[in-house]
Parts: structure tokens; C-alpha cells; sequence
């Protein structure tokens, strides 16, 4: 009997939006706090300075069904490991040729297709439970704790 994702702690969920023509979909899981610190040195979420899957379980994935620029940087049509490296004040938004992956457990840099530099930053309202949006406009805004870190798609 195939496991119900949805009764996991962190259950999965879709962020998708057709960005002028482009379908964009990521796939991914969502933590909650609970009490603890969504980054940082002491988090066992999301260590600062370390690759993180983006989310718990499966490795996120980012699907873009035509070539997209990411933040200016080219990136072709397919699907992608979607791994950060959270940072205090700013991220490092990785695409990793390997999409289907638990974790970050098997994640090879040499993989990785695209990397792109984005600012974080403190938002007033925390978000209890890992989210990622994507908009028509094609801003991918991640939000967690009281961090935000985006990026656009075009």
C-alpha cells in the first residue's frame, strides 16, 4: 500500500504558477517549527553555511517547462534538485541536475547547474510551517521563521 504523504509531520505541498507562458512547479515538503529556530548555528532544520534539501523529506524540486533565466542566469527547460545554502543575510539558491534524491544526504556539487546569490531578510510576521509561493510575476519567495530569501524567474 503506497505511503499517504499527507499524514507525514512534513507534508508535501506544490507551489506552481504559468510565468508568462512557462509553467513553473516546485514540489516539496514542509516542516514546522515547533518551538525551534528555523535557522542558525544551533538548528537542526536548516544549518547556516550548510546545503539544505529546502524544505524535509524527498529534495525539493523545481520543474520549469521552457529555458528560464533565473535572477538574469540561464537555466533550461526540465526538472532540478532545488537545494539553498541559508545564510544570515544572504542565500545561495542552488539547481542540481539530480532531482530525484532523500535529503541532501546524496547531493554532489558537481551536479549542480546554476547557483545564484539572493539577499535574505527579516519579515515582521514569522511563518510557522516551510513556504515556498511563486507568483504570475515570477518571484519564487521561500519564508520560514522570520527569514525570506527570493528569486525570479523569467
Amino acid at each position: 500500500m503506497p505511503e499517504d504523504k499527507s499524514k507525514r509531520p512534513s507534508p508535501p505541498a506544490v507551489a506552481k504558477a504559468d510565468v508568462r507562458g512557462t509553467e513553473v512547479t516546485i514540489d516539496y515538503s514542509r516542516p514546522s517549527l515547533k518551538g525551534r529556530a528555523a535557522f542558525g548555528d544551533k538548528s537542526p532544520l536548516a544549518p547556516v553555511g550548510e546545503v539544505w534539501r529546502t524544505g524535509a523529506n524527498e529534495a525539493t524540486t523545481f520543474t520549469v517547462s521552457k529555458p528560464v533565466k533565473i535572477n538574469g542566469q540561464s537555466l533550461a527547460a526540465g526538472t532540478y534538485g532545488l537545494f539553498t545554502i541559508p545564510g544570515p543575510s544572504e542565500w545561495t539558491v542552488i539547481f542540481n541536475k539530480t532531482a530525484k534524491q532523500w535529503g541532501a544526504f546524496d547531493y554532489k556539487a558537481a551536479d549542480d547547474v546554476l547557483r545564484v546569490k539572493v539577499p535574505a531578510k527579516q519579515v515582521a510576521t514569522p511563518t510557522e510551517q516551510f513556504t515556498i509561493n511563486v507568483d504570475k510575476s515570477g518571484k519564487v519567495a521561500m519564508l520560514w521563521g522570520t527569514t525570506e530569501a527570493d528569486f525570479i524567474v523569467k
